[in-house]
């Protein structure tokens, strides 16, 4: 059975690309287009497809969170997410969200290729080049901050103060800068926003996707 795809790309020169290219596979046919969030849920839905490719910035959602809703909604649907560059934290976002298969634009053809028939198959498992590399690099960041720190660092993110994260924690304030001090000291930084900031480009923290 041929795989339905549908290209979800802002870029019209985009979507054409990916049409000449799947001229020359009988196993996959380019069933829909669509250049917003929005239009994709629709033509997923009218198309009945099976795959689709999305890219990262749409006029109307990031493309990580409108992965997600489609997901939600179709859930043996393949995702393959296209990007501009390479990049962890994305590749991370990618894994974490339960995307298909994470691919960069400047890829070769077949890896592509390779992607798409990937999620056709086995839609909730996760492929990308570079992948054990990439997941090596996050145990040993992962093995950076202590148990405690991500705790602190995580409620950082929330935007609790420290009593808040003090009580939450059932700890002292004192203890609470201590713990901040060191994830400055360990991330290079000096204060809160660089920390998040850091920690989330280097997969230590999960990004916070873009509401639906």
């Amino acid at each position: 059975m041929s795989i339905r795809l549908v290209a979800v790309d802002e870029h019209v020169l985009l979507r054409l690309g990916l049409a000449g290219v799947l001229t020359g596979c009988p196993d996959i046919a380019l069933v829909g287009e669509a250049g917003s969030a929005a239009e994709a849920e629709r033509v997923v839905d009218e198309t009945q497809a099976n795959v689709v490719t999305i890219g990262l910035n749409l006029p109307d959602s990031d493309g990580v969170a409108a992965a997600r809703k489609l997901r939600a909604v179709h859930p043996e649907l393949g995702i393959v997410l296209l990007t501009a560059v390479s990049d962890d934290a994305l590749l991370y976002r990618a894994l974490d969200a339960g995307l298909s298969a994470y691919v960069t634009k400047s890829a070769p053809v077949q890896t592509l290729l390779a992607a798409v028939r990937h999620a056709a198959v086995a839609p909730t498992s996760f492929t990308a080049p570079g992948l054990q590399a990439a997941l090596s690099r996050r145990n040993t960041q992962n093995g950076l901050l202590s148990p405690r720190e991500r705790q602190v660092l995580s409620l950082m993110r929330d935007g609790s103060s420290l009593p808040a994260i003090a009580a939450h924690l059932e700890v002292s304030e004192a203890t609470v800068k201590t713990y901040v001090s060191r994830l400055y000291s360990k991330l290079r930084v000096n204060n809160r926003a660089q920390a998040l900031m850091v920690a989330v480009n280097q997969g230590l923290l999960p990004a916070v996707d873009v509401a639906a």
